[in-house]
C-alpha cells in the first residue's frame, strides 16, 4: 500500500499482467542504490587516487558502488559547498581534505557557503600524506641544514616553487621559511605538476608538496627528498628524516584525506558507513595500494578526525597571516 494503490488496483494490474511493482524497503535499510562519493579536487590528484583506491572495496562492503565525482575548483570549496547542502540521506558523501576544509574557508570566503565544523559529520579519516620536502638534485645543498646555511649565506636566491597562491604547498613553504628565519622568492606556479617540473627543470631549487604526488620522482631520482612534514618519520619512507629534527622545531605540514557527510546524516548510516571504511583499511589489498600512492593508510574516530580538522585550521590559519594573502 507504499504508494496509494488500492486492492481493486492491484488486482487490475495482475489481470493486464503488468510487470510487478519494486518491493517495499526494508525499514532503516541503507545503502539500496549507488552512493556518490564527491571529491573536490581534480582526476589524478593525491585525493582523487586515494578516494578510488578505497572506494573499490568499501563499496563491496556497502553492497553498493561507490561513484567518485569529482567536482573541482576554488581550492576545493565548489565540492565542498555541494556536499554541505546535499539531501543528508547518506548517498551523498565527501572526500574530504585538508584543502576543502581548512584552507579554504579562510581564504574564499566569499564564494564559501558551508561551516566546515557545523556543516560536517566527520566519519573517518582514511590517510595521512605527509608533506616532503624536494629539492633539485643538483641543488647545492644535501640536508635541511645545508638548505638552511645556503640560504642565510645567500639571501634571495632561493627559488621555491609551489601550486600557487593559498595552495597547500605555498602555505607550508611559507611557514617553513618563516620558522627557518630564512628568505625565499615564492614562485607560484599553475598547478602541483607545473611546480614540480619547475624543480626537476631547475627553475626553482625547492619545493614542498604531498608525498603521493611525488614519490614516483623520487624514486626516479628526478628529484632528491630532504626531509618529511610529519611530527614522526613516516613508516612509508623511514629513511627520510622529519623537518622537526634536521634543524626547524616545532614545524609540522601535513595533509590528510578522511569520508564526511553532511551533518543531519544520521547517525545509524554514517555508523555503517564508518564501520565499513574501518574494515576497508584493514583490506591488506587496499592497504597496500594507498601505500604505493605514498599514503598511511589508516581509520579514525569522528572524534579524532574532527580534532585533527581543528588542529590544522589553526595551524594553516597562522600560514596564511604570515603569507600576507588577503582571503577575498
Amino acid at each position: 500500500m507504499r504508494h496509494g494503490l488500492t486492492v481493486f488496483t492491484l488486482i487490475a494490474t495482475v489481470v493486464l499482467c503488468s510487470p510487478p511493482a519494486p518491493a517495499a524497503e526494508t525499514p532503516g535499510a541503507y545503502p539500496t542504490r549507488p552512493v556518490r562519493l564527491v571529491v573536490a579536487q581534480t582526476p589524478g590528484s593525491s585525493i582523487d587516487a586515494m578516494a578510488r583506491v578505497i572506494a573499490t572495496k568499501l563499496g563491496e562492503l556497502l553492497g553498493q558502488q561507490l561513484v567518485v565525482d569529482n567536482r573541482t575548483g576554488a581550492g576545493g570549496t565548489i565540492g565542498a559547498n555541494l556536499v554541505a547542502h546535499s539531501e543528508p540521506d547518506g548517498y551523498t558523501l565527501f572526500g574530504a581534505a585538508t584543502a576543502s576544509q581548512v584552507i579554504g574557508p579562510q581564504l574564499y570566503k566569499k564564494l564559501v557557503t558551508y561551516d566546515p565544523f557545523k556543516d560536517f559529520a566527520p566519519i573517518s579519516m582514511f590517510a595521512v600524506t605527509q608533506n616532503i620536502l624536494v629539492v633539485n638534485p643538483k641543488a647545492p645543498f644535501q640536508s635541511v641544514r645545508e638548505l638552511l646555511a645556503y640560504a642565510k649565506a645567500n639571501p634571495g636566491k632561493l627559488n621555491w616553487a609551489n601550486a600557487g597562491s593559498g595552495f597547500q604547498s605555498h602555505l607550508a613553504g611559507v611557514l617553513f621559511t618563516h620558522m627557518a628565519g630564512i628568505e625565499a622568492l615564492h614562485v607560484p606556479y599553475k598547478g602541483a605538476g607545473a611546480s614540480l617540473g619547475a624543480v626537476i627543470a631547475g627553475e626553482s631549487q625547492v619545493t614542498i608538496v604531498p608525498a603521493p604526488s611525488v614519490m614516483e620522482h623520487v624514486r626516479a631520482s628526478r628529484v632528491r627528498a630532504l626531509a618529511m612534514g610529519g611530527e614522526k618519520r613516516s613508516p612509508l619512507i623511514p629513511e627520510i628524516p622529519t623537518i622537526i629534527e634536521s634543524g626547524v622545531p616545532g614545524y609540522l605540514s601535513s595533509g590528510w584525506a578522511g569520508l564526511a557527510a553532511p551533518s543531519k546524516t544520521p547517525a545509524r548510516i554514517r555508523s555503517k558507513v564508518y564501520d565499513a571504511l574501518v574494515k576497508t583499511m584493514k583490506d591488506p589489498p587496499t592497504s597496500a595500494a594507498m601505500t604505493k600512492l605514498g599514503a598511511e593508510p589508516m581509520a579514525t574516530t569522528p572524534e579524532a578526525f574532527a580534532s585533527v580538522i581543528k588542529r590544522d585550521w589553526n595551524s594553516f590559519g597562522d600560514a596564511i597571516r604570515v603569507s600576507g594573502i588577503q582571503p577575498n
